[in-house]
């Protein structure tokens, strides 16, 4: 095999990942990184191995290291990855020169921002903004963002934001479930539940238990019942009539006034933080920076109102 054509036999796949376990220092730190088991970088390595012929991987038990051929042929090809970030980055900055970057969490930009962000193209229909749903918050200066929708103390990771809004979470249901009649709080309880569990980082959404406890019911902590980590998921399926949600506020207006969504009893619980806008200080540079910032604050001072009104 000549090394031209070995060069073009080498899967691209098994170099992300031998990349990622020079630069992580371990295979189970890449795997992580990677979201994959490490059986299978494992088995991406010993794939590298026999297109090269030499062991990259000395490995003893559960651990591996780098052997010396293997540290020079990171070194290598670790300057091709470094150099695919930086074209990414230059594309990613050349797409995003003359557009607002906001980013938030899926949940949020599927149920609350992705549904008002018309508003304000109506209000400024030469802008360009790009909403971006991301679970994970950005490196303000490093990724391409300029705003950033961020839930409780993540917000702390940037240096420029303010509180927009604390919501509040309801019972919330299909018209369906209950064929006209108005059930009592303890009626509720013993329709299908649907559960939230956000990822263990932020603090705990608002349970079922507490509803029993505000209304004096008994109720065991864990009830059966589906679990979304994704709050948009689990008003999604109160609404194909799936069970009753305890859903925010914010993200139900629009299956409220379509009456896809009662809420059938008037009882609201807090979320335990606020929702925050961030944003990276060149933002307020761009065009429609300033003004973008100051409508997400405005709308969400509204916001703040309904999610606290006992009138529904």
């Amino acid at each position: 095999m000549t090394d031209e054509h070995q060069f073009r036999a080498l899967p691209l796949k098994a170099l992300q990942v031998f990349e990622a376990v020079g630069r992580c220092g371990s295979v189970t730190a890449a795997a992580v990184e990677l979201d994959v088991s490490p059986g299978a970088i494992s088995q991406q390595i010993r794939k590298i191995e026999s297109f090269l012929g030499v062991t990259l991987l000395e490995r003893s038990g559960r651990t591996a290291e780098l052997t010396v051929w293997g540290k020079l042929y990171h070194r290598e090809i670790a300057k091709g990855f470094e150099q695919f970030a930086i074209a990414g980055h230059v594309l990613e900055r050349a797409r995003n020169e003359n557009a607002l970057v906001l980013s938030a969490l899926s949940s949020v930009v599927n149920k609350w921002i992705g549904r008002r962000i018309f508003d304000w193209q109506a209000l400024y229909p030469a802008a360009h903004v790009r909403v971006i749903g991301r679970d994970r918050e950005p490196r303000m200066g490093f990724d391409e963002v300029d705003f950033r929708i961020s839930y409780g103390s993540d917000v702390l990771q940037h240096d420029h934001y303010t509180e927009l809004f604390r919501d509040w979470v309801v019972p919330a249901c299909s018209p369906a479930l209950f064929a006209g009649t108005k059930p009592s709080p303890a009626d509720l309880l013993r329709f299908p539940l649907l559960h939230v569990e956000w990822e263990r980082h932020f603090t705990p959404y608002p349970r079922w238990s507490e509803f029993a406890a505000k209304v004096g019911v008994s109720m065991q902590e864990a009830s059966p019942g589906l679990s979304f980590t994704l709050s948009s998921s689990a008003i999604d399926a109160a609404v194909n009539k799936r069970g009753v949600v305890l859903a925010q506020m914010s993200m139900i207006a629009d299956e409220l006034e379509a009456q896809t969504l009662v809420i059938p009893v008037d009882i609201s619980i807090p979320l335990r933080e606020s929702y925050f806008l961030a944003w990276d200080r060149s933002a307020l540079q761009k065009a429609h920076g300033p003004e973008f910032r100051d409508w997400v604050i405005a709308i969400s001072r509204q916001q703040a109102q309904v999610s606290a009104s006992k009138t529904f």
